[in-house]
């Protein structure tokens, strides 16, 4: 089965033919759940067309090798969904103009998922429009099913594949465990670094813990993300990044990689909660060494205040939430964290 390359530019640091350079380490940043507003069907845009929105964490965004985030929306102009809408004022329908897309690479954004559940809100045509859209900003994506991204940074060749449970995209389901395993396993021999996004798992503030189980919501299955996440690393991926319950979970170190299973919402203007742990905006900073393994990273607190976009919050909470998870789903995942908000490694004797 032939994989399909959504991208191939090259972000920065790229060695030129016969160089000597050696790698450097890699600076991922990553949040989770954006959705910049939405014209459908009634008009709910932020007031300055959203210029602003980034502008309390765009430093911040801007400072990695690779900016990644989940998009939960389309961007497209016009344009009738395929999903019924029967109360405008509860519609969850999300479309944004295409001019949006210059707010996401102004911000600092690099690389976004487009594998989650409202990214077909209008169908495969509002997904065609929100590629074309991306591209036109210069930003990369995954989201269709076997595609990827692909680019260099630091010296490195790296992918980026995103699944989620839903069709048209690769699937994180047992059923489709052996493609993913055929796609991520050929990524991993032509790249040096593979990073995978992961939209599953329940949705909701009780679904912050991970079950090691499949869980459903609504009765639509899934996924078992600890089980894919860590399958994933065992054939080759070296950073899994999660996104999808609406609320923070905890990570954990396996076999040297980090695997962080909801990055929670991190930009949702209207028509996704933002109370209490919904509006904790994490945003994670990993360094990894050339091979993929975590050398130390860092969580950013941030926290979402309508009808503004997410701003830096003192009080640390998505720090001290992935932490509190961390350490009860995940009691010998591998990581000390740090009350700077930074978190490295365990060693082999703590």
């Amino acid at each position: 089965m032939a994989l399909l390359s959504t991208a191939l530019p090259v972000l920065a640091g790229g060695d030129c033919p016969g160089s000597e350079r050696q790698p450097e380490p890699l600076l991922v940043i990553a949040v989770g759940d954006i959705m910049l507003g939405t014209d459908f069907p009634l008009d709910h845009l932020p007031d300055d067309d959203g210029v602003s929105f980034f502008e309390g964490v765009s430093e911040i965004l801007q400072s990695a090798d690779i900016t990644f985030g989940n998009l939960e929306q389309v961007l497209m102009d016009g344009g009738e969904p395929v999903k019924t809408c029967t109360v405008p004022s509860v519609c969850y329908l999300f479309r944004s103009p295409t001019r949006y897309a210059a707010h996401l690479r102004n911000a600092g954004f690099d690389v976004m998922s487009l594998a989650n559940n409202h990214a077909l809100d209008f169908g495969e045509e509002g997904r065609d429009a929100s590629m074309a859209a991306l591209d036109e900003a210069g930003i990369l994506h995954s989201g269709r099913e076997d595609s990827f991204a692909s680019w260099q940074a630091n010296g490195r060749r790296i992918a980026l594949m995103a699944f989620a449970p839903f069709k048209g995209s690769s699937s994180p389901l047992g059923p489709d465990m052996d493609r993913a395993r055929m796609n991520v396993s050929s990524l991993a021999q032509s790249h040096d670094i593979v990073i995978i996004s992961l939209h599953g798992g329940g949705e909701g503030v009780e679904a912050n813990r991970v079950p090691f189980m499949e869980e459903f919501y609504h009765g639509e299955l899934r996924g078992d993300v600890a089980a894919f996440a860590r399958a994933m690393i065992d054939i080759g991926a070296d950073l899994v990044l999660g996104h999808g319950p609406h609320v923070p979970r905890g990570m954990e170190i396996y076999r040297g990689r980090l695997i962080a299973y909801s990055l929670g919402n991190f930009a949702t203007y209207y028509g996704i909660g933002v109370a209490g742990m919904k509006g904790v905006a994490p945003i994670l900073i990993a360094r990894l060494s050339p091979d993929g393994s975590l050398l130390d990273g860092r969580i950013v607190s941030a926290v979402q205040r309508r009808p503004g976009g997410p701003y830096p919050d003192g009080d640390m909470r998505a720090f001290r939430e992935i932490m509190r998870l961390s350490k009860l789903d995940f009691p010998d995942g591998g990581i000390e964290f740090h009350e700077d908000g930074s978190f490295t490694p365990k060693k082999a004797n703590d």
